[in-house]
């Protein structure tokens, strides 16, 4: 058979595990098929985790495959276990609510949901109107404790404690894929590789209620050459929001990712053909920082715009240079009232974010880390006063790549 998509992801890295390998490439190369990855409202935005996601939706739907986008609607309201060491956070139905609005509204940007091309939906649209007595019985007998046990996201959580709210979580999951292939055709569930339990929960639940054929296919999490999670920043996660993580610290955190995670990220995050990526991966030593520069301009360009990869391009060289192009850069601002006659470094540091505490900042300062337009921090003691700005504004650099603008208002 000649390639597909499935080949595509699987040449690009994004494959984990899959149900049936073969039959899910075959069905790909013969049909267009619907498939659906759920995304659970568990915040106000979607960060770069799912990001992978919605790349693998928008490679499949480049092939001719229709893509559900399932919110979490329903599932959000009970929270899923894996990959977490305690319970998540209960949010109210409001909450839920606005961040599926949220989610959705993002989601459209990447997706082409005219003419039938897509479809997003809601899993609280009918999880939330099951009745308990009818789940249990017409559901639940088809869950083995024994098998549940016997998951990883379960297993794992045993020992610290897993609420029964959150032991039902599978069984919601398994839910949804049941309503999507009876009602829409859906013989394919995608989703992290966190999800393989849940996925083959509901695999499995399609096989015995309907006798249909089911599929689960999982990818990669994006993890850095050691295996730990990618997209935390100084201020927390990377989000997809601009109001959130703004474009250029978002182009920032891909220009200054590791030597060894850029070629990687190049695959999954980017449309870049594969030859021009192996050509780039020839690069060594200072010269990867070409290949940095363009894996940050890509996914800035993808997830933003590219006047706001152009804008965010142009200020990071302004600064590596030495230029000082200060305009898309991130900033606080600060009353000139709360300024007052002088603010010391700490306290700065604090206020904009760079150091959680005064002996994180101290550590930063005594080794040398800190420096006020260009000026070395000598010393923790050292107050920064208003005639230091020019234009009523200061740069605040943090090691070498990271830079922030303090404003005074």
């Amino acid at each position: 058979m000649k390639r597909n998509v499935y080949d595509v992801l699987q040449e690009r890295g994004y494959i984990e595990q899959a149900t049936h390998p073969e039959e899910i490439r075959e069905l790909l190369g013969k049909e267009s098929v619907t498939f659906y990855i759920g995304f659970d409202a568990t915040a106000d935005s979607l960060h770069v985790g799912h990001f992978l996601q919605i790349m693998v939706m928008m490679h499949m739907q480049r092939a001719g495959h229709r893509p559900i986008a399932l919110m979490g609607g329903g599932t959000t309201m009970v929270g899923d276990p894996s990959g977490k060491t305690d319970m998540r956070k209960m949010l109210t139905v409001e909450d839920i609510a606005h961040n599926v609005q949220e989610f959705q509204r993002q989601i459209s940007k990447f997706i082409d949901f005219s003419d039938g091309k897509a479809l997003m939906l809601n899993n609280g649209d009918w999880l939330m109107h099951l009745n308990y007595i009818e789940l249990l019985r017409d559901v639940g007998v088809h869950f083995s404790v024994n098998r549940m046990m016997t998951f990883e996201n379960i297993k794992s959580r045993m020992e610290r404690g897993l609420t029964f709210l959150e032991f039902n979580y599978m069984i919601m999951q398994s839910y949804d894929f049941y309503h999507l292939f009876k009602e829409y055709g859906c013989k394919l569930q995608l989703g992290g590789n966190d999800q393989w339990s849940n996925i083959l929960g509901g695999v499995e639940l399609v096989r015995r209620k309907t006798g249909g054929e089911a599929f689960g296919l999982t990818f990669k999490l994006l993890t850095n050459s050691e295996g730990k999670k990618m997209g935390k920043t100084e201020s927390g996660a990377l989000w997809l929001d601009p109001n959130k993580t703004s474009p250029y610290e978002f182009y920032q955190y891909w220009r200054n990712v590791d030597d060894a995670d850029v070629i990687n990220c190049l695959r999954l995050l980017t449309f870049l053909p594969l030859e021009e990526i192996d050509a780039l991966s020839k690069l060594e030593g200072k010269e990867l920082n070409k290949a940095k520069e363009i894996l940050a301009y890509e996914v800035t360009k993808l997830v933003h715009s590219e006047e706001d990869a152009k804008k965010s391009q142009e200020a990071a060289r302004a600064l590596f240079g030495g230029g000082g192009d200060s305009a898309n850069m991130p900033f606080t601002e600060i009353s000139k009232e709360a300024f007052g006659e002088g603010m010391d470094i700490l306290s700065l540091l604090k206020e904009a974010g760079l150091a959680a505490s005064n002996s994180e900042g101290r550590r930063l300062v005594e080794q040398g880390g800190i420096a006020v337009d260009n000026e070395k921090v000598a010393s923790i003691q050292q107050v920064i006063t208003p005639d230091q700005f020019q234009e009523d504004k200061i740069i605040i650099r943090k090691g070498k790549k990271v830079y922030h603008q303090i404003r005074l208002v």
